[in-house]
């Protein structure tokens, strides 16, 4: 009997520790990559020593790298994908099953070895698998060497040659990438469409390429200057050398043609400029240099200090992307739109590089916060005056759920029906998700929590539920609701007004919740006289009231979610005119036509 309640208890207690394991970790990886490119060819060698360190408390048997170049390919994932859904990227269309030997992109290993010893692996797509030979520890480190080919593909989605613009080379994700394992294992997602995931850790990097060429991107630059007077040397040559710490992935951009710019930015962060000597877009990339300088001051302001000592604006890509220490944008923009893609693609240096979530399984968390603290910056920045400067969000998010397709932001970005489906969810649905919040605990501790967020959870990889942990304690509120019915389902909001009586100076407002999702309710009464009397409704499951700078303010009984009807008792002398539920229209409820009573 004693042996059974002894092994009971272990077995508890193994069972507590497993269920209660919540302390936090991650891997690490150092880079040391050298690569030769032939420019006329537009194929490159590298090899890469790579130090894996295992943070995780698990044994790891095997590893994966993402080889992102295998995409463009006829055949691939991204050309099947893009061929068979209904509204495909205009970007890639049918292109990458058009792209003949010489356009196609790949990545080839040559050799790999774990600490000295050959390894087995095999390619999948754009995924290695690797077997190890000596499995890692917890709390060890193992070094990987690798040799590859490598073809850099015609510019298509993000990466490649000769753009449209004109632009050499756009070089993302261009090496060998080691996968992130974390505490829900392995993400070794095959290269779609979407985003990415990357390991943490320090990159040291030599390009040689023709001496003509001018490189910006990611890191410091430890030889010579980023102004090409390396091609004072000799030779055809030149080998850049860059140090990046603490990063989570490498990029750069090459051209014979850049012009590059630098300012002097706040807290003595160089701001560096690269684009095109094309005298139609001169005048536009020399007035985006001191706006970009006031968009990082903004958000260091209401984010967080940016932390690295440059911040390159580089043309290239296909659109806009963000990466380490700087985003690839095409150039060929009106100033408006030049700004707004830089100011988009700069808050993303906290909203995915600093705060690096998931973008596959949280690109809301990405996109959308990008969005809202953005929409925000250029109403300051460039004095737009919008009383809500994220209002396309909510329309764009309205307009999804009109179409009866909307999926929910737990969505793997790659599972969507549709492209439009994604990028409504990502950008307009995870815009409306902070704004909102902003309405259920109020302006200022949105504001506090979004700094408080990135103080916590910089250089580290968050999740939905990290974030809105931290709205919790910033506000005093439970807020576990919120985050399960606005982002892990697609319940809607709907409350309406259902009957308004009269009698004597008595007036009884009765409301209705149509829809699944509950909220805190903001409702204004005017009175004929023109006076406005404001009532607040709490979310009894909130089990907090939002502050508010209103004075005379008349909170009520909180409503139950599980009851469809709330009413609540008007006592004033003098006659009700009209009700509104939300006057500020930041709660997104999906029909406004009964948000709204006019005494007739």
């Amino acid at each position: 009997m004693k042996i059974f309640i002894g092994g009971v208890f272990a077995l508890f207690i193994t069972i507590a520790t497993a269920q209660n394991n919540t302390s936090y970790w991650q891997q690490k990886v150092d880079y040391k990559m050298e690569i030769d490119l032939d420019v006329e060819a537009h194929q490159y060698k590298g090899t890469q020593e790579l130090t894996y360190t295992n943070n995780s408390p698990d044994t790891i048997y095997r590893v994966f790298y993402h080889l992102y170049f295998n995409a463009f390919q006829p055949g691939s994932d991204m050309d099947v994908r893009s061929l068979t859904i209904s509204d495909p990227d205009g970007r890639v269309g049918d292109r990458i099953s058009k792209l003949s030997p010489e356009e196609i992109g790949y990545i080839k290993p040559t050799k790999l070895t774990q600490d000295g010893k050959g390894l087995k692996y095999k390619i999948v797509g754009t995924v290695l698998e690797v077997s190890l030979n000596t499995p890692i520890p917890p709390s060890s480190s193992t070094v990987f060497n690798m040799n590859w080919d490598a073809q850099v593909p015609l510019q298509i989605r993000r990466s490649g040659r000769n753009s449209s613009e004109g632009v050499a080379y756009s070089m993302t994700q261009w090496y060998p990438k080691l996968a992130e394992y974390d505490f829900e294992g392995w993400h070794a997602d095959s290269y779609i469409g979407r985003e990415f995931h990357g390991v943490w850790g320090d990159f040291d990097v030599k390009i040689k390429l023709d001496k003509d060429y001018i490189i910006g991107g990611t890191g410091y630059l430890q030889n010579g200057d980023k102004d090409g007077l390396g091609k004072k040397s000799k030779g055809k040559t030149r080998t850049w050398h860059f140090n990046a710490p603490d990063v989570h992935d490498f990029t750069w951009a090459a051209d014979n043609e850049y012009i590059h710019d630098s300012i002097e930015g706040p807290n003595e962060v160089t701001l560096n400029f690269y684009y095109k000597n094309n005298p139609e877009i001169l005048e536009n990339w020399k007035a985006l240099q001191p706006i970009t300088a006031d968009l990082l001051t903004y958000f260091n302001t209401h984010i967080g200090e940016y932390p690295y000592k440059q911040y390159s604006v580089i043309q290239g890509g296909d659109g806009g992307m963000e990466y380490a220490m700087c985003t690839l944008i095409t150039g060929e923009r009106k100033l408006n739109s030049l700004i707004g893609v830089t100011a988009h693609e700069m808050a993303h240096t906290w909203f995915q590089f600093l705060l690096a979530t998931n973008e596959l399984k949280h690109e809301w968390m990405d996109e959308g916060f990008t969005s809202y603290i953005s929409g925000w910056a250029m109403n300051e920045v460039m004095e737009e005056n919008k009383e809500n400067p994220v209002s396309n969000s909510y329309r764009g998010y309205n307009y999804n759920v009109s179409t009866g397709n909307e999926q929910s932001l737990s969505t793997h970005a790659d599972r969507y029906l549709t492209n439009q489906g994604y990028g409504i969810n990502a950008y307009s649905k995870g815009s409306v998700f902070l704004a909102q919040l902003g309405y259920v605990i109020g302006k200022e501790n949105l504001d506090e929590t979004i700094k408080r967020y990135y103080s916590e959870w910089k250089f580290k990889h968050p999740t939905p539920n990290d974030f809105i942990r931290v709205a919790e304690k910033v506000s005093g509120a439970e807020l576990d609701w919120y985050l399960m019915d606005f982002a892990q389902t697609t319940n809607t909001i709907d409350y309406g007004i259902k009957n308004v009586t009269t009698e004597g100076n008595k007036t009884t407002v009765s409301l209705e919740r149509i829809g699944l999702m509950p909220m805190p309710l903001d409702i204004n009464v005017t009175f004929e006289d023109g006076s406005v009397g404001t009532y607040y409704v709490p979310l009894q499951m909130m089990r907090k009231n939002k502050p508010s700078s209103i004075e005379d303010r008349t909170v009520l009984t909180g409503w139950a979610w599980a009851n469809p009807n709330y009413s609540f008792t008007i006592e004033e002398n003098k006659k009700v005119k009209s009700i509104t539920i939300d006057a500020s229209q930041l709660m997104a409820d999906i029909n406004l036509e009964n948000n709204s009573y006019t005494v007739k």
